[in-house]
């Protein structure tokens, strides 16, 4: 199901996955206050690195200084082959991509206490302004209590809903679990003001157009910056958050697209207790299904969109047309001012998406695999893959990022896709039944892949058990095809 997913704006697809996917318009208590920086920043051979360095040119990282122990030390798995000499690295760690996997990666690697532990270098590159940066969007996930990035919360609710096709409402609560939107130009600043404060971190704008592994154990990152001259990085680590040229084999491929809406209203219209996680009342489309969803941020405004999964987008138009019949006739808004729109497509598939490309080189965030495939859920994941790697890297193992999500909940979605692609289960009838046999926090176990088997099976035993199970023991059977 949709809710909770990244949102964007037409043009937010990357430009390799177009054939497949059409183009859519206290970890310690006592922080030290105050650091000594353990050395310079990394440099890098070209002028936006030189730029941030105005006090002189940037030093590589050489024997002695931190950077140059960690590519020594830090691939203990090397074995009798060793690092046997230092290795001339322009940073320890290169991260290609400053969305919300770059930015939580790089936040976590190079956290505020540990000032006295030995440095890593952390060089986070991102695309220029212009086409190739992500327009604005928003992020909504579940926790207890406060958490890390509330001061970039822009609302959190308590309770969720979900409404039928035919009227019938399902309202649960969620303590102490609260459902949080964060709109990514917020996370971006708070994030960006963080590393602006570390010494070991620097932040280069370039347009990557190679990742690459060398022979000798390290990764080069060639690009150019934003006056068109060339760019190029030497590391230990490479995480590149873009998405492949072509998206993995896959037996089903489904399209989560939507648009929505943030509204005004004349008159005090929402609830801003409660989100409406899926409001079916929608019309239904002959393939797939349709719903609203309402991220209220006070009585008279909200995030209303539109969300359709099927085979392919729609115009902006035919998004517009739902959009109005769904604030009008379905939630009665009456007169409204449309401040800002988000739109975009999230790709619903049991494609695997490899965590390694080469050697030193890992992907992160959705191009790792971080989105869950049934609910185009991805923030979580990412925050969690992003604590596994800088734990790894700050106990000197090697930095592989872990499954995104455990192999029982990949399956589950599998089956869940292909019995949606394929008609044999009522979408909306489905996910009214789970929200409302199901019980709330064993629910949203569920939903972030980290539920446990029994209660895994609890679920599965909520759903059309006929359907899924002749869906289940045919899924082997079928091959995994390219897209086309």
């Amino acid at each position: 199901m949709r809710p909770g997913r990244r949102t964007a704006r037409p043009g937010d697809v990357p430009p390799g996955w177009a054939d497949a996917f059409p183009r859519h318009g206290p970890r310690h208590a006592a922080l030290v206050r105050s650091c000594t920086p353990l050395t310079r920043s990394a440099g890098a051979r070209h002028r936006t690195a030189r730029a941030a360095h105005p006090r002189g040119p940037p030093e590589r990282n050489t024997p002695g200084t931190p950077g140059a122990a960690v590519a020594r030390g830090v691939d203990r798995d090397r074995g009798a082959r060793g690092w046997r000499e230092a290795v001339a690295l322009d940073t320890d760690i290169v991260i290609v991509g400053a969305g919300a996997a770059g930015l939580s990666l790089a936040h976590r690697l190079s956290p505020a206490d540990a000032c006295g532990a030995p440095g890593v270098s952390v060089t986070l590159v991102g695309p220029p302004p212009g086409p190739l940066r992500p327009p604005a969007r928003t992020w909504c996930f579940w926790e207890a209590g406060p958490g890390r990035f509330d001061a970039a919360v822009t609302a959190s609710w308590e309770w969720l809903r979900v409404r039928g096709p035919r009227g019938a409402v399902v309202r649960r609560p969620i303590a102490p679990l609260r459902y949080k939107m964060i709109r990514s130009d917020d996370f971006e600043a708070l994030v960006g003001r963080d590393l602006a404060g570390r010494p070991l971190v620097r932040r280069v704008e370039a347009t990557v157009a190679a990742v690459t592994a060398r022979p000798d154990g390290t990764v080069r990152v060639r690009g150019t910056d934003a006056a068109g001259g060339p760019v190029e990085l030497r590391a230990r680590w490479a995480f590149d958050s873009r998405p492949p040229h072509r998206p993995p084999p896959a037996r089903t491929r489904l399209l989560q697209h939507f648009r929505g809406w943030f509204v005004r209203t004349e008159r005090p219209v929402f609830d801003p207790a409660v989100v409406d996680l899926m409001d079916f009342r929608t019309p239904q489309p002959t393939r797939g299904l349709s719903f609203g969803y309402v991220l209220p941020t006070g009585r008279r405004t909200a995030l209303v969109e539109y969300t359709e999964f099927g085979p392919a987008p729609l115009t902006e138009d035919a998004y517009d047309r739902a959009l109005d019949d769904y604030t009008r006739r379905v939630l009665g808004t009456g007169a409204l001012r449309v401040l800002s729109t988000e739109q975009g497509v999230i790709p619903m598939t049991d494609a695997a998406f490899p965590r390694r490309t080469a050697g030193p080189v890992f992907r992160i965030g959705v191009a790792g695999g971080a989105t869950r495939p049934s609910t185009g859920y991805t923030f979580a994941a990412v925050q969690r893959q992003s604590e596994a790697v800088a734990a790894a890297v700050r106990a000197g193992r090697r930095p592989a990022p872990p499954p995104p999500h455990p192999a029982r909940a990949r399956l589950m979605d599998a089956v869940l896709l292909r019995a949606l692609d394929t008609g044999r289960v009522d979408g909306p009838e489905l996910f009214l039944r789970l929200f409302d046999r199901v019980p709330a926090a064993r629910l949203l176990r569920f939903l972030d892949g980290r539920s446990r088997p029994y209660e895994d099976l609890a679920v599965g035993a909520r759903t059309p058990v006929l359907p899924m199970l002749r869906t289940a023991a045919e899924l082997p059977w079928l091959p995994r095809r390219s897209a086309p």
